[in-house]
């Protein structure tokens, strides 16, 4: 893990997420200051291949941005650059301080990443200006899989860990693989000795799912749903804390089937280091907006996760906190970069 840390930037984000940088700016200051706006195309680096869920919110945040005239006139290039764990995006930002005409796709799976080892990455230098969804990480097999339930899957995995190939993406070690290992560790199978298939993205694990070259697949609803809608797919466990609505309204969680495990992800966007105040207050505004839009509601809805809004102090509180439990959770389960 990269460890790498500018403590002075550090102590600035942290006041002001703590709500103590404000006050020592004179209010004249304030007043007199001129709100930023874009003038020039956004880039907006997102860490992921085409057809996962990541790459679906960020291009509706996109979208939406555009649609509902939110930046001023300007264009947002979606700009997909798979690999090294999000690490070629995140480049994007590095190169770029101070400028936030540069968006990037802020992620629990990057935390993740950053814990295990597998991101070269510090998320802390990053600014996580707004979390927009709240994502489920579902378990599905093939229609015509003989795996019913979660019980069934556990069952068979004791009997012979290896016995199934399990696809995550887009790497071992991120949320996806996350969310499907902590349930069965608890359950008492060997996860050291699990076949796991890493795809770039959950859109190509789905694919390799139907067509026969994996067993089971861990991904989010945006890539599971519209194949169980499909009568492709069967999903056999959630790792929410508690039911779904629409589509997930039948999918029993991990904890009604007697495994107390639990796995929640969200979904956001990054700002490049050294934005200023205003920079951070435009897109927190800007990106509120596009969370309440009947566009997204709907999107996120669809895929079977959970809109929502968190801006700038939530977010920053929530990537201390998800590094400090992903910390333990990895120790716990006895994962480093693989």
């Amino acid at each position: 893990m990269n460890t790498h840390t500018h403590p002075d930037r550090r102590q600035l984000l942290g006041l002001l997420a703590a709500g103590s940088l404000l006050p020592l700016l004179p209010a004249t200051s304030l007043a007199q200051a001129a709100p930023w706006k874009p003038t020039q195309t956004i880039t907006y680096g997102i860490g992921v291949a085409p057809g996962g869920s990541v790459d679906l919110y960020a291009r509706g945040i996109k979208n939406a941005l555009e649609s509902l005239n939110l930046i001023n006139g300007q264009m947002v290039l979606s700009d997909n650059k798979p690999g090294a764990a999000g690490l070629m995006a995140l480049q994007i930002l590095q190169r770029n301080p101070g400028n936030a005409h540069f968006l990037g796709t802020f992620h629990t799976g990057s935390l993740a990443g950053q814990v295990t080892g597998i991101l070269r990455a510090d998320m802390r230098e990053y600014v996580p200006v707004a979390m927009l969804v709240e994502e489920t990480t579902l378990v599905a097999v093939r229609a015509d899989s003989p795996l019913k339930t979660a019980k069934d899957l556990i069952n068979a995995l004791k009997r012979d860990p290896t016995a199934l190939k399990i696809a995550v993406a887009p790497l071992r070690g991120l949320n996806t693989h996350l969310a499907i290992v902590k349930p069965l560790k608890l359950a008492g199978v060997d996860i050291g000795k699990l076949t796991i298939a890493p795809f770039r993205s959950s859109g190509e694990s789905m694919t390799a799912l139907l067509g026969g070259h994996v067993d089971v697949v861990s991904a989010t609803g945006p890539t599971v749903v519209p194949m169980v809608l499909a009568g492709k797919v069967r999903m056999l466990a959630s790792a929410a804390p508690e039911r779904g609505t629409g589509p997930l309204a039948q999918v029993l969680t991990w904890r009604e089937q007697g495994v107390a495990a639990d796995y929640v992800s969200y979904n956001g966007v990054l700002l490049p280091s050294t934005v200023d105040a205003e920079q951070i207050r435009f897109w927190e505004q800007a990106l509120q907006k596009v969370s309440v839009s009947k566009e997204w509601i709907s999107l996120v809805e669809k895929s079977g996760n959970k809109p929502m809004f968190k801006g700038y102090v939530d977010s920053y509180r929530y990537l201390q906190a998800e590094l400090k439990s992903t910390q333990a959770l990895v120790a716990e389960l006895k994962l480093d970069a693989q």
